[in-house]
This record gives structure tokens, C-alpha cells and sequence, in this order.
């Protein structure tokens, strides 16, 4: 909290007397100075008087810079001073009180080292050595290394190596498309009447053909052929024809004879 002062024209934070000051709210010549100086320092020496370092060093810098603008009003100086070059304390007090933020953060990484040093110096160090005797000798590392191991090793770095085959198992071949689908499903739903997607695929092996016929239902949905219906969350998925008779066009689409419809 900032220090109070008590003037003919101002009281309040000294803090806030420095702000109007520069904002030309208030004239520095109307204001004594001397007694805020003189209250402060009776306040610091009395017995009851203590006060923190922060606020103590505030109050020095914004006096500070109270007394250098009072001083530069007083005193004669050029004509062509620009009236706002007088407040440029506060630039410098800025600057002061980040130099004071960087002196604290450089205290405490010393009073961490301090701490890691005094830690440090409770370990004891191992002082014993080796025993009498003990010899260290570096590995053989041809102990073990014959003729026929390097004539072996000779010729497994030398041999021809295999091509690496990339196994293909996994990759499925489209043995059937929508369209030839679309066609099938044109040719035979007709006389089928309504019937189920479960039905419909009953006899299918292939995963991908399961996901080809749905695909061609939900074409022939889309061209308006057929009408999907379910009858509950998760149910069977009714499929119907729309109409009496194939249509020629899918038919045709997919390289099928209208002739093969028996219907």
C-alpha cells in the first residue's frame, strides 16, 4: 500500500500526487514538499514507526521524482522544453523497479544454490579403494574366435540375399461393383416382393459383398427403385420394389439382358 500524504491541496497516496502532477491536474508549485518529506521521516524513526522495504524505497523514488520536477519548474531553463519532458520519471521508475524485480529473482537462485550446497555437503564421498591384489585386465575378445567361426561368418555377410516378398494376403480384390449390382438387384428385386437385407445377402461368403449390395440398396433408394424400411432400432432392414416390372435402364447400365427377368 502506498504511503499517505497530507498537503494543503492534496491528501492521498503519494502514488496518486504523482499521477495528477503529471497529468496537469495538479500544479507542483502548490505543493510543499519539505513537510511530506519531514512526516515521512518522523513516521520511520518513531518507536511504532516500522515500515516495509518496498514501500520505504516507493516512496524515495516517487519523492525523488517529485523533487526533480519541482526543481526543474523552479529553476530557469530553455524556452523550448516541451512541458511533458518534465515527467519523464516515470520511464526511469519503470526502469528502477524492473531492476528491482531482476535483483529478487537473482537473490533467490542464490539462496537456492545456498540450499543445494549446505544438502550437498551431508553426503560423504566413498574414499575406500580396491583391495590388495585385484588386478583389472581388459576382456579377450578373441577367446572364443576360431578358423571355421570366421569362415562361417565370411560366408553368411558374402551370401545372396532373398528378395523381400510382400505378402498380399490381405488386400481384397473387387470381383464385383455397384453397378453390376444396381443391375442384379434391378433384374430380381421385382419378383421378390419385400424382403429383408439379411435375406437378400444370406448366401454371400465375401464381406465386400455384403458392402456392395448396401451400397446398390441405398443407389436404388436414391433413384427412387425401392423403399427401405425398419421396423425397430437394430432390426431387419425391409427392402420392396416400387412397381411391377425391372427397370430396363439399370438394367442395361450394367450390361444385363431385360430377357433374363422371368418374372
Amino acid at each position: 500500500m502506498s504511503y499517505v500524504v497530507e498537503t494543503p491541496v492534496f491528501n492521498g497516496p503519494i502514488d496518486l500526487l504523482l499521477h495528477l502532477v503529471s497529468t496537469h491536474e495538479l500544479d507542483i508549485l502548490e505543493i510543499p514538499l519539505a513537510p511530506v518529506v519531514d512526516a515521512f521521516v518522523a513516521h520511520v524513526v518513531a518507536p511504532h514507526g516500522e515500515i516495509a522495504m518496498d514501500q520505504l524505497s516507493d516512496f524515495l523514488l516517487t519523492a525523488s521524482i517529485l523533487l526533480e520536477i519541482k526543481s526543474k519548474r523552479l529553476l530557469p531553463g530553455p524556452d523550448d522544453v516541451e512541458g511533458d519532458e518534465e515527467y519523464v520519471g516515470w520511464e526511469q521508475r519503470d526502469l528502477l523497479l524492473a531492476r528491482l524485480l531482476e535483483l529478487r529473482a537473482y537473490s533467490a537462485a542464490a539462496d537456492l544454490f545456498v540450499g543445494l550446497l549446505d544438502h550437498a555437503s551431508l553426503s560423504v564421498a566413498r574414499a575406500v579403494g580396491f583391495d590388495e591384489g585385484f588386478e583389472m585386465a581388459p576382456p579377450d575378445l578373441l577367446a572364443a574366435v576360431t578358423p571355421d567361426k570366421l569362415l562361417t561368418a565370411f560366408l553368411r555377410a558374402t551370401e545372396e540375399r532373398p528378395e523381400k516378398q510382400v505378402d498380399l494376403f490381405h488386400v481384397t480384390i473387387d470381383s464385383v461393383t455397384v453397378a453390376d449390382t444396381v443391375a442384379d438387384l434391378a433384374r430380381s428385386l421385382p419378383k421378390s416382393g419385400a424382403v429383408s437385407f439379411r435375406t437378400l445377402v444370406k448366401d454371400l461368403t465375401e464381406r465386400i459383398e455384403v458392402i456392395v449390395h448396401f451400397l446398390a440398396v441405398l443407389e436404388l433408394c436414391k433413384l427412387g427403385r425401392v423403399s427401405i424400411g425398419q421396423g425397430q432400432t437394430f432390426g431387419d432392414l425391409d427392402i420392396m420394389w416400387l412397381g411391377d416390372s425391372p427397370d430396363e435402364g439399370l438394367i442395361e447400365a450394367g450390361m444385363l439382358e431385360v430377357d433374363d427377368y422371368d418374372g
